[in-house]
């Protein structure tokens, strides 16, 4: 979040389009405990790399199920109906989830984050819960998998229909916005 939070104060002008990867999407059987302890550490060195408060899975309930293809959605739908406000959305979602294990599979909750950061509630659960929005979150991951991206987050520039990357998995701010810089400024060499 830091991240994109200094990409969006750097270029205020360039467009955010956030994509959903799909790292757990469709899991129906309950976490297991040997998921949860490898879990611990990959997520407390997320928390020590991004400097971003993260609790451990063991905070999670008893058979909690960890898919992520409802937040996903969640993601697709905000971006569909107010693109302005999809970042707020995702980083509501992430705190939830990640600091304070809330079930972000669950529509209600979903719908209630929604609402927090200004997407009208029944228009966004509708959505949420329409074929388009299972359809439209299966093309995100289908899109992520075809380009190969199997790192999250992934962080793609597009200028003319062409995608550079500039960063699979994190990466500082201070590593990214010299990469996006140069891009920036390589677009506008062309421009006359």
């Amino acid at each position: 979040a830091p991240v994109i939070d200094a990409i969006q104060q750097a270029y205020p002008d360039l467009p955010l389009h956030l994509v959903a990867g799909g790292l757990r999407p469709g899991v129906t059987d309950p976490m297991q405990d040997s998921a949860r302890q490898a879990l611990t550490e990959h997520w407390q060195a997320v928390g020590r790399t991004s400097g971003q408060p993260i609790l451990t899975p063991d905070v999670l309930p008893a058979g909690f199920i960890y898919n992520t293809e409802p937040a996903c959605r969640a993601l697709v739908v905000a971006r569909e109906l107010e693109p302005d406000r999809v970042w707020s959305l995702v980083k509501a979602i992430q705190s939830a989830f990640y600091t304070r294990a809330e079930d972000v599979t669950q529509c209600s909750l979903l719908s209630d984050l929604a609402e927090q950061v200004g997407y009208p509630r029944s228009r966004f659960s509708k959505a949420f819960v329409a074929d388009s929005a299972q359809l439209a979150v299966a093309a995100d991951f289908s899109w992520v998998g075809d380009l190969g991206i199997s790192g999250f987050p992934t962080l793609l520039a597009e200028r003319d229909g062409m995608l550079a990357l500039l960063a699979n998995g994190y990466q500082p701010a201070e590593v990214v916005l010299p990469l996006l810089q140069r891009w920036v400024e390589a677009g506008r060499i062309g421009v006359v």
